[in-house]
């Protein structure tokens, strides 16, 4: 089934919900319920010590009021809240080959938060430029997951990105440790303390997006480039080779500073590219997270 380059209308969106839930029953069906399934523990009771618990859930003072010794104990959360902040400024419209890097976010988006409703999880959506465009508070259930669709195709009010506004407002709505999932091409410099308070309140992840044109520049003669964001027009010479590689290199380091910033904060990472197939390198991290739970 083709995938639409863009949702225009509600058959749009019943096409992607039809394409989405087939891969999430026949690609990822266990993946992403094993992945996050018991993210965090929830305090349930205190009872009095037996030997053989473990004396780091010892309740102090619980134990100092009764003279007794008395531990904490904690259930398993096994419903979870997921927000997806997407960028949707204006260098998200740019695609050069298969699709949009906004087109794809879209999916990513679909397939994930059909997977969060499908293991009875709440989901909620954030859409962003350089100001809040849209704000979607967690729920569940198919109703409000096609909802977050339909919201996904929002014309943005402005170009521009702001991922700092957007984790900050994030924080202050979602107090309760929450998976987020952050989508963006993160060309936004100065970003790293954004990053690390989100880090430290949720269960972080990374995804970006990157057009293959943002990696290899054609021999195409005169070409002229718009910055999607600022409108602003730059005419390269793309026959000339010390040019091209100029440009590359200039993109190279931009990704790869993403990448580092990302990695220092140990916030997971998932790099997708337009004319690639999504689905393997989401599988991969949902293997590489369930190895490293030991489940």
């Amino acid at each position: 089934m083709p995938i639409p380059e863009l949702l225009e209308d509600s058959a749009d969106v019943r096409r992607l919900e039809i394409m989405t839930r087939r891969i999430v029953n026949n690609v990822m069906a266990g993946e992403y319920h094993s992945a996050f399934k018991g993210q965090g523990m929830e305090f349930n009771e205190v009872k009095e010590y037996s030997p053989g618990d473990d004396v780091r859930t010892i309740d102090w003072n619980v134990t100092a009021r009764t003279g007794e010794p008395f531990v904490k104990r904690y259930i398993e959360q096994r419903e979870l809240t997921v927000i997806f902040a997407v960028d949707i400024s204006g260098s998200q419209l740019f695609g050069s080959r298969k699709r949009r890097k906004r087109s794809l976010a879209a999916i990513i988006t679909a397939v994930l938060a059909f997977s969060a409703i499908r293991n009875n999880d709440r989901v909620g959506l954030m859409l962003f430029s350089d100001k809040v465009e849209c704000y979607v508070p967690p729920k569940k259930g198919r109703k409000h997951a096609l909802r977050v669709v339909r919201d996904l195709i929002r014309t943005p009010e402005s170009r521009g990105t702001d991922i700092t506004l957007a984790l900050q407002t994030l924080n202050k709505l979602q107090r309760r440790k929450s998976i987020v999932f952050l989508l963006s091409d993160f060309q936004q410099p100065d970003i790293r303390r954004a990053l690390s308070v989100t880090r430290s309140r949720h269960d972080l992840i990374a995804i970006s997006i990157t057009d293959p044109r943002e990696i290899e520049i054609p021999s195409v003669g005169l070409l002229t480039l718009e910055d999607a964001e600022t409108g602003e027009h730059h005419v390269i010479d793309t026959s000339s080779r010390r040019v091209r590689e100029e440009l590359q290199a200039r993109l190279k380091a931009r990704r790869e500073e993403a990448k580092r910033l990302l990695s220092s904060l140990k916030i997971d990472h998932i790099e997708l590219r337009t004319d690639q197939d999504f689905a393997s390198p989401i599988i991969s991290f949902f293997t590489t997270r369930i190895r490293r739970k030991g489940g």
